[in-house]
C-alpha cells in the first residue's frame, strides 16, 4: 500500500539534529496528524474537532493530552497493571504548556469539541520532548481543515556558560542559569514559563526575543507543510447566533449601571450580586419564555457589557474594581508558627487571597520517586497546592488535584527550589503544602510568599527569601491605550489581556509564567510590565520581612534531626547486613530511620529520628560496625561459638577473632569444657591481624602473670657419682 507522505525539515543550526515533520502515513482518519522526528525522538500529534458545536456552549471545549509511551524508552510500566494509566504530573504540565499556547489562537466564536493528542513514541534520552510537543500539535492543526489563527511553536531557551541556546540537551541543563519554554506565532509571543537563577529583567527579555527567532523558523516550516498538503482552506462554521438589536438594547439599558458598580470599589461577592441584580432586572423586561439562542445571547451580551465597562474604567480613569490605581498592591498581613505541631508554618494574606502553608522535614526514605517513561529518579523537594471550593465561596465535590492545581504548585515549587540550600547543607526531604483558604487573584503567588515564610519558620537555611506578584494588562488596539496592573484580582485576570506571574529575590527573577490573550505584545510593554513587577514584589518582600526576615537559628524542638556519616565503601554491606538484617535491627531497636547509599565511591549514611537518644544509639552502633580493629587495643567481646581449640569472640559488630585455648589463661587448659560458654562477655586484647584479616585475641595478656614456682634445692652431690677422695 502506498502513502502520500509529505515532509519538511527544520534546521535549527548549531549542533542540534534537524527536525522533520511528516504527514500522510499515520493516523489518517484524524482531522490532522503529524509525526515529528529529531534524532531518535518521535512524537505523534493528532487533532480531531467536531463538525458542529453543542447547543448553549459559549467557549472552546479544547482538551490537550500529552502522554509518553514506556516502549519509547524501552521500559515496561510499573504497577500491578503494567500499562500506561492516568497522566503523570509531568505529562499534565506538558499538556498545559501546549494548551496555553494553542487555545488563544482558535477563533473566539469557535465552540466545537476539539481534542489534541500527543504521544511520545520513541525517545532519545538527551532530547527533551516537552520543547517539541507544541510544534507537533500545531503542525497537526496546520495540515487539518480546523480554523486556527496560527501556526505557533514552542522552544526551550537556556543560558549555558553565558550563551543563549535553543533546545539544549538534557545533560546540558544542569549548567543553565535560566531556562524558559517560550511559545508564539510568527508575529507575537503568547506564552512563557520557566525558572532562573536570580536574573535581571533585561536578561529575561533578551532570552524571550532570542527564542522568538527560532519560533519563526518553525512556523514557516508548518506553513510549507500545509501548502504541500493543500490545507490552507479551513472549514466554515457558525457556532454563535447573532442578534445585534438585542445586543444594542442590553448595552443601552445596563452599561451605565454596570460601570457604576465597577466604580463603587465593592467587595468581590457584593459586586457579583449587584451585577446579577442588574442582569435579572433586564431579564424581567424580556418575554418569560425565550428560545435557547436568545438565552445564550443574553448571557453573552451581558458578559460583554461587564467586559467593556471594567476595561474602560481602567483605561479612562485609571481605577480598578476594588478602588486601587494600577500600581498599588493590596494590604498584606502574615504570621508564622501558626500551626504548633508542624515543623514550620505560615499564613499569608493579600487582600482577599489567603494561603495557609506548612513545611514537613523528612528523611531520605521520604523522597518522591519519579517513575516516568522519560524522566525518572528521586525528588527531595515537594510542593503541593490545594484549592478547595470554599476558598471562592462555591460548592464543589473534592475529586483530588486538577490540572490547574498541578500547574500552580509547579510554579511555586520552581520559585522556592532556586533558593533552597545545597544538598550537602540540607539532608532533609522537604514537603511544602499550601492550602488556599481565600482566593481573589493570584493564589499561586500567595503560595510562594507563604512557602518562603514557612520555610524560614522551619529553620531551613534559604539563600534568600522569595516573593511573587501577578501582573495584568488591559489594552485597546483601536486607541493604542494600555494599562499594566499590579496584583490582579480574579475578575481582572478573567477580563484582561495578560496574566503574568513573576517571582524573585532582591537580586533577581527566579521563575515566571506568562499567558497572553491578545495578538501583539510590544517589547516595550513587556519591559514595563517586568519593571513594574519588580517594584511590586520588592514591596511584598518588605512586608514579609516584617514577620520574619531570616531563617530560625535552629529547627523546632519537635522537628526530627538528621546526622550524616561518611563510611568506606567496603562497609556498606556490613551496615546493611544479609538481606537488610543489621540495618532493620538497628532501626527497630533504636527507633530511628537509617538510609545508606553509595556516592562517589563512599558510603553516605543518614540517621533520622525525632529525639537525640535514638540518633546517638544508632550512630554508636554504626560507628562500631565500621570501626577498624587496632592491634594492641582492648575490647569487650561476646563469645559467639566454642571450638575444641578455643572460642570465637565478636569484638565489634560482624568482626570475630580467635581466642585460642592457650591465650585464655596462664595456666594450661586441657579442654574448653566449663571454661567459657556462648554469650559470655569477655575482655580481650587484639594481638595481631594477619594478611587474610584473621584476628588473634588474648585474654591472658590482660591477666597478671603468676609468680614462677622455684623447684626445691637438692644436695649438690645428690644424684652424682661419688667425688674422688683427695
Amino acid at each position: 500500500m502506498s502513502y502520500n507522505e509529505k515532509k519538511v525539515t527544520i534546521d535549527l543550526g548549531g549542533n542540534l539534529a534537524p527536525i522533520e515533520l511528516s504527514t500522510g502515513k499515520l493516523a489518517k482518519q484524524a482531522d490532522g496528524a503529524v509525526v515529528l522526528k529529531q534524532g531518535d525522538t518521535m512524537l505523534l500529534a493528532t487533532v480531531v474537532s467536531a463538525k458542529e458545536a453543542k447547543s448553549g456552549v459559549d467557549f472552546l471545549p479544547l482538551s490537550v493530552d500529552y502522554q509518553e509511551k514506556y516502549a519509547a524508552t524501552g521500559r515496561i510500566p510499573g504497577g500491578f497493571l503494567r500499562r500506561e494509566a492516568r497522566l503523570s504530573d509531568y505529562e499534565v504540565l506538558i499538556s498545559r504548556l501546549v494548551d496555553r499556547a494553542l487555545r488563544p489562537l482558535f477563533p473566539e466564536n469557535y465552540h466545537a469539541d476539539t481534542q489534541v493528542a500527543i504521544s511520545l513514541i520513541s525517545a532519545d534520552k538527551d532530547i527533551m520532548p516537552d520543547a517539541l510537543a507544541g510544534l507537533a500539535a500545531s503542525a497537526a492543526i496546520a495540515v487539518s481543515d480546523i480554523p486556527f489563527n496560527g501556526p505557533i511553536s514552542e522552544v526551550r531557551v537556556a543560558k549555558i556558560d553565558g550563551q543563549l541556546v535553543i533546545n539544549p540537551k538534557l545533560s546540558e541543563l544542569e549548567k543553565a542559569t535560566l531556562e524558559f519554554i517560550v511559545a508564539g506565532s510568527a508575529q507575537d509571543i503568547g506564552m512563557v514559563e520557566g525558572e532562573a537563577k536570580e536574573i535581571s529583567e533585561a536578561e529575561m527579555v533578551e532570552a524571550i526575543a532570542f527564542a522568538h527567532e527560532a519560533i519563526k523558523k518553525q512556523v514557516a516550516a508548518q506553513l510549507e507543510l500545509a501548502k504541500l498538503v493543500g490545507s490552507e482552506t479551513k472549514r466554515e462554521f457558525n457556532h454563535e447566533p447573532e442578534d445585534l438589536e438585542l445586543r444594542a438594547s442590553i448595552f443601552a439599558a445596563t452599561y451605565d449601571q454596570v460601570y457604576a458598580v465597577a466604580k463603587s470599589a465593592s467587595a468581590k461577592h457584593d459586586r457579583s450580586e449587584r451585577f446579577a441584580e442588574i442582569a435579572a432586572a433586564y431579564r424581567a423586561t424580556m418575554p418569560e419564555e425565550i428560545d435557547d439562542d436568545t438565552a445564550f445571547l443574553f448571557k453573552k451580551y451581558f458578559h460583554d457589557v461587564q467586559y467593556d465597562a471594567v476595561r474602560n474604567l481602567v483605561l479612562d480613569e485609571g481605577m480598578r474594581l476594588d478602588g486601587r490605581d494600577v500600581r498599588t498592591v493590596r494590604p498584606i498581613w502574615s504570621e508564622v508558627d501558626y500551626l504548633p505541631a508542624a515543623h514550620g508554618s505560615a499564613v499569608f494574606t493579600r487582600g482577599e487571597t489567603q494561603a495557609l502553608t506548612s513545611v514537613t522535614l523528612g528523611a531520605k526514605d521520604d523522597e518522591q520517586m519519579i517513575d516516568g517513561a522519560f524522566i525518572n529518579g528521586y525528588n527531595k523537594f515537594i510542593l503541593h497546592y490545594n484549592f478547595p471550593a470554599f476558598s471562592t465561596g462555591e460548592v464543589r465535590p473534592n475529586r483530588g488535584p486538577g490540572r490547574r492545581e498541578v500547574g500552580h504548585g509547579n510554579l511555586a515549587m520552581r520559585s522556592l527550589k532556586q533558593v533552597l540550600p545545597a544538598d550537602a547543607e540540607n539532608p532533609y526531604t522537604i514537603r511544602v503544602v499550601s492550602d488556599i483558604l481565600e482566593s481573589n487573584g493570584s493564589s499561586s503567588m500567595a503560595t510562594v510568599c507563604a512557602g518562603t515564610l514557612a520555610l524560614l519558620d522551619a529553620g531551613v537555611k534559604l539563600k534568600a527569601p522569595v516573593s511573587g506578584i501577578a501582573m495584568g494588562l488591559i489594552s485597546d488596539e483601536k486607541t493604542g491605550k494600555y494599562a499594566i496592573l499590579s496584583d490582579i484580582l480574579g475578575d481582572e485576570d478573567h477580563l484582561g489581556d495578560m496574566d503574568f506571574k513573576v517571582t524573585g529575590t532582591e537580586k533577581g527573577i527566579v521563575a515566571c509564567q506568562m499567558d497572553l490573550k491578545i495578538n501583539g505584545l510590544k517589547w516595550e510593554v513587556l519591559t514595563q510590565a517586568l519593571d513594574q513587577a519588580r517594584e511590586a514584589r520588592l514591596h511584598i518582600l518588605g512586608e514579609m520581612q516584617k514577620t520574619i526576615a531570616v531563617p530560625r537559628e535552629d529547627y523546632k524542638p519537635h522537628a526530627p534531626r538528621i546526622i550524616s556519616l561518611t563510611i568506606d565503601k567496603e562497609f556498606i554491606g556490613a551496615v546493611i547486613g544479609p538481606g537488610g538484617k543489621i540495618i532493620q535491627e538497628m532501626q527497630r531497636e533504636t527507633g530511628s530511620t537509617i538510609s545508606i547509599e553509595e556516592v562517589d565511591g563512599k558510603g553516605i549514611v543518614q540517621v533520622f529520628a525525632d529525639n537525640k537518644e535514638s540518633i546517638d544509639a544508632a550512630v554508636s552502633r554504626i560507628r562500631a560496625i565500621v570501626a577498624k580493629p587496632e592491634v594492641g587495643e582492648v575490647y569487650e567481646g561476646k563469645v559467639k561459638s566454642i571450638m575444641a581449640f578455643g572460642a570465637f569472640v565478636e569484638i565489634m559488630p560482624g568482626k570475630d577473632g580467635l581466642l585460642h585455648i592457650s591465650e585464655i589463661d596462664w595456666k594450661r587448659l586441657e579442654t574448653m569444657d566449663g571454661v567459657l560458654k556462648e554469650g559470655d562477655m569477655v575482655t580481650v586484647k587484639l594481638l595481631d591481624v594477619d594478611k587474610q584479616g584473621k584476628m588473634k585475641l588474648s585474654r591472658k595478656a590482660l591477666l597478671p602473670r603468676p609468680p614462677r614456682e622455684d623447684k626445691p634445692k637438692q644436695d649438690q652431690n645428690a644424684g652424682t657419682p661419688d667425688a674422688p677422695q683427695a
